[in-house]
């Protein structure tokens, strides 16, 4: 049985952020939706469009006998330009930024130590935030599992935004 336990990340464009979890051995499931502003129940235009202070984000649902927290932070890092303080790859704006949004006190800990755990001299030059998550809003269903669902359109936009070279000119 399965020792589930859920996380959030904030990585960009949500679908691929979904992908990359959802690819990860131990990963239940992930789930496309918005945190950290203070709209409730946010649409997916409300946030894109207007100044609600969300972010597209994930959470992770995950059987932590199979994968740690500190193994999803690196799988987070790893998924993302932590340097682009406008947004992500080809998209800008305040719902593309990046965070990890902490629980407790323990995921707040092992997000600062996993980014001194990186081996990049210039942390201090990240732009990832740390915040404390309050609630999340899962996103609309024509978002959920839109690489599965749409893996056409999902290739064509990964691929234009160049997300797959731009991270290997970063971590490789």
């Amino acid at each position: 049985m399965a020792d589930e336990k859920k996380a959030y990340f904030a990585g960009g464009c949500f679908w691929c952020v979904e992908e990359a979890f959802e690819k990860t051995p131990g990963v239940i499931k992930a789930i496309s939706g918005y945190t950290g502003g203070d709209l409730k129940n946010p649409t997916y235009e409300q946030v894109t469009y207007n100044e609600t202070g969300h972010y597209e984000a994930v959470e992770v649902v995950y059987d932590q006998k199979v994968i740690s927290y500190n193994q999803l932070l690196n799988v987070f890092w790893k998924n993302i330009d932590p340097y682009d303080a406008k947004g992500q790859f080809c998209d800008k704006g305040s719902s593309y930024l990046t965070a990890v949004f902490y629980q407790n006190e323990e995921e707040k800990i092992a997000f600062e130590e996993s980014k001194k755990n990186l081996g990049k001299s210039d942390i201090s030059n990240f732009v990832t935030h740390i915040k404390k998550l309050d609630i999340f809003y899962p996103a609309e269903d024509y978002h959920q599992d839109y690489y599965k669902n749409n893996p056409i359109r999902y290739k064509l936009y990964k691929t234009g935004c160049g997300r797959v070279q731009k991270l290997k000119k970063i971590w490789d």
